[in-house]
């Protein structure tokens, strides 16, 4: 049947359920006698919707200014970020007047995008208390216009590798936290770190895992993931339908003369697959945020906000991102 003899026929039995409607009832019986609905050719919906583009919107995280939370908003700003993250600094000294952070960012165009929520400082800790703490970050994030929490873990066993006991206990931490910042309208990701339980690719697997999906998404650190041993575009096509966000940054590794085996750089001065990681993410039309990080400025010469510009530079120049 063709499309337009199937609109004449629909629109035929439309004017007779009208015309019915005024029908004495002796005579209403005889119009039902036909189909309520004409036929219909469902090869006309044998293709499926194409999913949207991917989108990524690109914010900046406070760390880098080490607390001045003030500054960090005006910098982050005026380098054309459009969101941001921010840290326990914030909660300090907004956390009883959230709707004055909510107007500062506002006057500053900055979406609230994240605040990190810490977690268990060892492997040994009050799964109650942990929650409590949760649940007033998550509160004060609420009301000050911001959209995310972000849990991690700084409980990595010192004298012993990780067990199933200790994947199990921060999945119940984690699922328990995210079902009541749920209930406030906020979101929880699980954000993979060095030092934590979830350093290598398998241990973030074991506590996603253990972690109930509807309650616990994945924030993935591409640096952090890939210092761990891992490829972060894989990890974005494994995790595609738990992905909550992304802190994009780059790390490079350092000589043995130095203390530590790596360190944290502005994005494309690293060894991170920077353009993978993006071609991943607009595989699976990822459509959401993507915090760029910088724990601290590498060289002490430069300022935050010039770091920020020399991200923002390579996101735009390099792989033609609009920030």
């Amino acid at each position: 049947m063709s499309f337009s003899k199937s609109r004449r026929r629909f629109i035929f039995n439309i004017g007779s359920l009208a015309a019915a409607s005024v029908l004495p009832a002796h005579k209403l019986a005889s119009v039902f006698e036909s189909p309520l609905y004409p036929p219909i050719d469902l090869s006309y919906f044998d293709k499926p919707i194409t999913p949207a583009p991917s989108e990524i919107r690109f914010g900046y995280a406070a760390i880098t200014w080490g607390g001045n939370d003030m500054q960090a908003i005006k910098d982050v700003s005026e380098v054309g970020y459009r969101g941001i993250q921010l840290r326990a600094s914030a909660f300090k000294e907004f956390g009883n007047k959230p709707k004055a952070l909510r107007e500062l960012l506002s006057e500053h165009h900055l979406q609230f995008t994240a605040l990190s929520g810490g977690g268990p400082r060892s492997d040994s800790y009050n799964e109650a208390e942990e929650v409590a703490t949760q649940v007033k970050q998550a509160t004060f994030l609420r009301d000050a216009g911001g959209l995310y929490l972000q849990m991690t873990d700084s409980g990595r066993p010192k004298d012993r590798k990780p067990s199933g006991e200790d994947f199990k206990k921060l999945g119940r931490l984690l699922t328990e936290a995210g079902k009541r910042a749920t209930d406030l309208g906020i979101s929880l990701g699980y954000h993979n770190h060095m030092g934590s339980l979830g350093e290598s690719p398998d241990e973030v697997d074991a506590i996603l895992d253990r972690a109930d999906p509807r309650y616990v998404k994945l924030l993935l650190d591409v640096a952090h993931y890939a210092q761990g041993g891992g490829d972060p575009a894989k990890a974005i096509r494994k995790y595609r339908d738990r992905l909550l966000f992304l802190h994009i940054k780059d790390v490079e590794s350092l000589g043995p003369e130095q203390s530590k085996s790596y360190r944290f750089v502005e994005l494309g001065r690293g060894r991170v697959d920077l353009p993978a990681v993006f071609a991943a993410l607009e595989e699976i039309k990822f459509r959401g945020w993507a915090i760029v990080e910088l724990d601290e400025v590498p060289d002490k010469s430069r300022t935050p906000k010039e770091s920020a510009i020399i991200s923002k530079k390579y996101l735009e120049e390099k792989l033609a991102m609009k920030i």
